[in-house]
């Protein structure tokens, strides 16, 4: 019986990475696909790739947290939790998915697996709360660091990048498979400035999957490694195939939402937010904690937003009271490769209002939907685990 339960674990745990890489691969391709540089199915692929490097090189510290770590016994991941935690947390994913919408997978994960040590009394609460501390803080973090950026830098990295999509609605970047080996292929009228674009917003994107490989892994396999009846490379290496299995599927639908329907995210925004979210997500999983990448994302977001906007006025100006208007829609103010005006000296009437940049009814699906998906998780655990008898706790 212990051998079947394993097995249906095990699966579990495939439909949990198969779910991720739904959930992740729209994040960090989006902007890429969106613009018309790639196309989905080699966003899948580099995905696939770049999650696996980072789940098997940092990816193990972050499955020990989890697997080890949280609750302070770990004879409590039997089989059969093992294939509860992984239910709950593969079918809320599964809900987020299916909306279009990518969810934290780490709250989401976290939230079973918590519940599972809450509902037994096994919980490590100093390591929780030390989670729950780096999910505050780390969001505050990229905030600052693109606010920063927004209003000190980011107008000449704007200005120096200049990243444009495709003009005619083809991917910019192509595989050429005419010859023996494959090859890259840009487009015809690409000039030498395009090229580094592509390239630039492509490998951002490949971050972006190492960052998620890093994090990520441990929410499909962590409770079936907690059992130490599986070693943990072997689990890697099952989850991996899994995310990206679902990569090449599922997540067509997050790559059209975070493409296309949330925002109008300029590509150069999206490199900084990706930058600044993917280097926050490696730090914190190096030293075991699961971040959030989205949560993460979407408040560097509002702070590179805040930052360009508060370039309307100086630090003197301020202190003497003026008003300065502050606008998520700045990010759109000026287009790529365009000279910025120095501090102080640009009109705030043409700073966009933020529904310029946002889709308010996709925005606040997605919102939505990042909240309901660890709670689902969370409270759908606790309640089995703590009143279902079957499970003997």
């Amino acid at each position: 019986m212990t051998d079947v339960l394993l097995i249906v674990g095990l699966l579990v745990a495939v439909f949990v990475g198969y779910n991720i890489g739904g959930a992740t691969t729209g994040p960090a391709f989006g902007p890429a696909v969106g613009a018309n540089v790639i196309t989905k199915l080699m966003a899948a692929a580099l995905m696939s790739v770049f999650f696996f490097l980072g789940a098997i090189t940092i990816g193990p510290q972050v499955v020990d947290t989890l697997g080890r770590e949280l609750v302070t016994d770990t004879a409590i991941f039997t089989t059969r939790a093992n294939v509860a935690v992984l239910f709950f947390i593969g079918g809320a994913l599964f809900l987020g998915n299916y909306a279009g919408v990518p969810a934290s997978t780490s709250m989401t994960a976290v939230g079973a697996i918590a519940a599972l040590g809450l509902a037994t009394g096994e919980l490590d609460f100093a390591v929780l709360g030390e989670i729950v501390v780096w999910w505050i803080v780390a969001p505050i973090v990229g905030f600052w660091v693109a606010g920063v950026i927004g209003r000190y830098f980011y107008p000449r990295i704007n200005e120096w990048i200049a990243i444009e999509g495709s003009r005619d609605g083809r991917q910019m970047v192509t595989v050429d498979r005419s010859s023996g080996v494959p090859r890259l292929r840009f487009g015809d009228d690409a000039d030498r400035r395009e090229i580094t674009g592509a390239l630039v917003v492509v490998g951002i994107g490949c971050l972006m999957g190492f960052s998620s490989g890093t994090s990520n892994i441990a929410n499909a396999i962590a409770p079936i490694y907690g059992t130490g009846e599986i070693d943990m490379i072997p689990l890697i290496l099952l989850g991996s195939v899994a995310v990206a299995v679902g990569c090449f599927t599922i997540a067509r639908r997050t790559l059209d939402t975070l493409g296309n329907d949330i925002t109008n995210l300029p590509l150069t925004a999206a490199i900084v937010v990706a930058v600044i979210s993917s280097t926050i997500v490696i730090g914190l999983s190096y030293v075991g904690i699961p971040a959030s990448f989205v949560v993460i994302a979407t408040m560097s977001i509002i702070g590179l937003g805040w930052g360009r906007a508060t370039r309307t006025t100086r630090i003197s100006d301020a202190a003497r009271g003026e008003e300065t208007h502050v606008s998520v829609g700045a990010l759109t103010a000026e287009e790529e490769g365009e000279t910025p005006p120095e501090i102080g000296e640009e009109d705030p009437a043409d700073i966009p209002k933020a529904s310029d940049l946002f889709d308010p009814s996709t925005t606040a699906r997605v919102i939505l939907m990042q909240n309901v998906v660890p709670i689902v998780s969370t409270v759908g655990a606790f309640l089995t685990f703590r009143y279902v008898p079957v499970f003997g706790f």
